[in-house]
């Protein structure tokens, strides 16, 4: 039997809020990081399998953002529901300086600053949902509701 996978910042920062989660390992493909991919591994639909972004607002700044792993972002949308002009993914270079994550393993829980976090409108019509545990090869299953009060994000319709 293996033995479970080590606990990332993000999973402590989970157990210290008592929100419940279970720990799901993937095979990493460092040439594949899709959701698609991830979805497959981890047994769950795509449409359950969320991707977080990092992204900045010209007056807002930073923001993470979460979409369902078949959606792109609608980042008019974004601009509006964050009160910017325009929103934009931020360069590679920059995700890790900023959440002290690699791409592929960027989460909201536990980064080097928690920055406010916008999920998709579809987020809550899931039993559970997929994140990133804060590391490429690790999934955390939870309720969208649990996720929700973690973050303290906000919902709106951002993908396309």
């Amino acid at each position: 039997m293996s033995k479970p996978p080590a606990k990332t910042n993000a999973c402590r920062l989970l157990d210290q809020l008592g929100v419940a989660y279970t720990m799901h390992p993937y095979e990493v493909d460092p040439e594949d990081l899709s959701a698609a991919t991830v979805a497959r591994k981890v047994g769950l639909p795509l449409e359950q399998v969320w991707k977080t972004l990092v992204c900045k607002g010209e007056r807002t700044g930073v923001v993470l953002v979460l979409l369902p792993g078949d959606a792109s972002l609608d980042t008019k949308a974004l601009a509006a529901h964050r009160g910017d002009k325009k929103v934009e993914p931020v360069g590679l270079k920059e995700v890790e300086p900023l959440t002290g994550y690699i791409r592929g393993g960027v989460t909201a829980f536990g980064g080097k600053k928690a920055y406010p976090v916008v999920v998709d409108e579809t987020f809550e019509l899931h039993p559970i949902v997929s994140v990133s545990a804060g590391m490429r090869g690790l999934q955390l299953f939870m309720t969208p509701a649990d996720y929700l009060r973690a973050t303290g994000a906000t919902i709106a319709a951002i993908a396309k």
